[in-house]
């Protein structure tokens, strides 16, 4: 009893010590952690109701009419609330300028992106005197703003005959869009890990069939994060669509935007709602792409 006793003592106090230490530490872990996350919590919080708070006055005000917008208060959903606004705004024509924003924003998304992508793949393949000019020629387009071109490009467009189309508007936006894409995708394909691409080339796959097995999945990420910022940027685009462009049928969405406030200045509710359904296909754009979108910018595309 005397021999086994110790031996009992210690393989029942043993496993009791570093469990009790461990418990202490998450304790204490736990204690200091709790301040942060309180303050993280009061800052999200804060944001998010500084970031919904907008979209919610949006939506209700689009929902009232010219008389209870005025007299009803703009924060409580009292009143009849009614979706007549929204009729207005399509018997507007506001739902013309919204397809070919669709139209042509999607267009030039995919343009943008299929030869950037293209392109930056065949400059790292061959490394010619021809690639290097050519990807001087297309990054040189970054020092140049598109509003000092504006006036040479309704020229050439006025000549080859397609103004006032929306293959026009697609060709501009894409054709400004493409420095920017190009330069990022340069820097993501350089970072493809080269064996890859040479134990391909040792089975016998040519340029397009890496091209279409190994980049383009392994690009998933930074094509999402360059569709978002493409989409956004010829969605909201103005100045091009302006000059380029005269009748109602080939307007896209910022210049019916700009018309149909002209028109109804007045009508407050809809103005809120053509603005409402302005916004939401990005709104859409984002939420179908948003972990490629993350993972692009998180950098772990490759993994």
């Amino acid at each position: 009893m005397s021999v086994s006793a110790p031996g009992l003592r210690l393989r029942a106090c043993a496993p009791a010590r570093p469990g009790l230490a461990a418990r202490m530490r998450r304790a204490g872990h736990h204690l200091r952690a709790r301040p942060g996350r309180a303050v993280a919590f009061v800052l999200g919080t804060v944001w998010l109701v500084v970031v919904l708070a907008p979209i919610y006055f949006m939506v209700l005000s689009s929902l009232r009419n010219e008389g209870t917008y005025i007299t009803a208060n703009p924060w409580v959903p009292t009143g009849g609330l009614t979706f007549s606004e929204y009729s207005t705004v399509f018997h507007a024509g506001l739902g013309t300028y919204f397809v070919n924003s669709v139209i042509v924003t999607g267009s030039s998304v995919v343009l943008t992106l299929t030869l950037s992508l293209a392109m930056s793949f065949r400059v790292i393949r061959r490394t010619s005197r021809f690639a290097g000019w050519s990807l001087r020629l297309v990054i040189f387009g970054l020092a140049i703003p598109i509003q000092a071109l504006i006036v040479p490009l309704y020229v050439i467009i006025l000549k080859l005959g397609i103004y006032d189309t929306l293959l026009a508007l697609i060709l501009t936006l894409s054709a400004s869009a493409i420095p920017v894409a190009v330069l990022i995708m340069l820097s993501f394909i350089r970072d493809i890990p080269r064996e890859l691409i040479d134990a391909m080339a040792v089975d016998g796959a040519g340029e397009w069939r890496i091209f279409g097995r190994l980049i383009v999945p392994l690009s998933r990420p930074v094509l999402a994060t360059l569709g978002i910022y493409t989409g956004l940027n010829v969605w909201n685009n103005f100045l091009i669509p302006l000059v380029l462009t005269q009748s109602n049928g080939t307007a896209v969405l910022p210049l019916g935007l700009y018309k149909f406030q002209g028109e109804y200045g007045i009508d407050v509710p809809a103005i809120m709602a053509a603005v409402l359904l302005s916004v939401i296909p990005l709104v859409v754009l984002y939420v179908a792409m948003r972990r490629q979108f993350v993972r692009g910018l998180s950098g772990v595309g490759l993994r």
